[in-house]
């Protein structure tokens, strides 16, 4: 962590000669986007602190809507300094991804989901800059799964170098309470729909 308080898990090398790093900033809070926001998307754009992220998923949306709606939260994310990183395959570069995807050099993070140790292991060996644990407490979009604890939670990425973040159930509220286990930030959907 520099002194302005930004992680970055890696600093590599700009242009040859250059001495320039290019640091790859993890943001502390993240909106995690799914179909079943529908609208109210725009309006938790528009909740997200400054310097947060948004992990774009909407797996289900047809590829041209999803086209689409990736290029508006982009414009969006920019006019207000977020993070966008993509959760499946894109054409539309971002300044990252997330998961099992390929990664386009342009692309500057690599976000991954962790729901064990070994998950949290493959994440590292693929390069992730960040692993999203979950899911930490009970949440609708696990209808039924129990939570980790945070605890539990935190074993699964602790000791990797990267920085974890807690997702599930997750609110500022929780983000205060559990922040002390060592988690780097958390994650949510409901938390920024209102």
């Amino acid at each position: 962590m520099d002194a302005s308080g930004v992680v970055s898990s890696d600093v590599m090398p700009g242009a040859i000669g250059s001495g320039v790093t290019v640091r790859k900033p993890i943001p502390e809070r993240w909106l995690m986007t799914d179909e079943r926001m529908g609208d109210a998307l725009w309006a938790a754009l528009r909740r997200v602190p400054p310097g947060s992220g948004i992990v774009f998923r909407h797996y289900a949306t047809p590829a041209g809507e999803r086209r689409a709606m990736l290029r508006r939260v982009k414009r969006v994310a920019f006019a207000r300094g977020l993070v966008v990183v993509v959760a499946g395959e894109s054409s539309i570069a971002a300044d990252g991804v997330h998961g099992r995807v390929r990664t386009p050099a342009t692309w500057r993070i690599r976000t991954w989901p962790a729901h064990d140790r070994a998950e949290a292991l493959a994440g590292r060996r693929a390069g992730a800059d960040a692993l999203f644990v979950s899911p930490v407490h009970a949440t609708r979009s696990h209808a039924g799964a129990s939570g980790l604890g945070p605890a539990r939670a935190m074993r699964i990425g602790r000791g990797l170098g990267i920085p974890v973040i807690a997702l599930g159930g997750m609110d500022e509220s929780r983000w205060r309470r559990i922040r002390r286990f060592g988690f780097h930030g958390w994650a949510a959907i409901d938390a920024w729909v209102r």
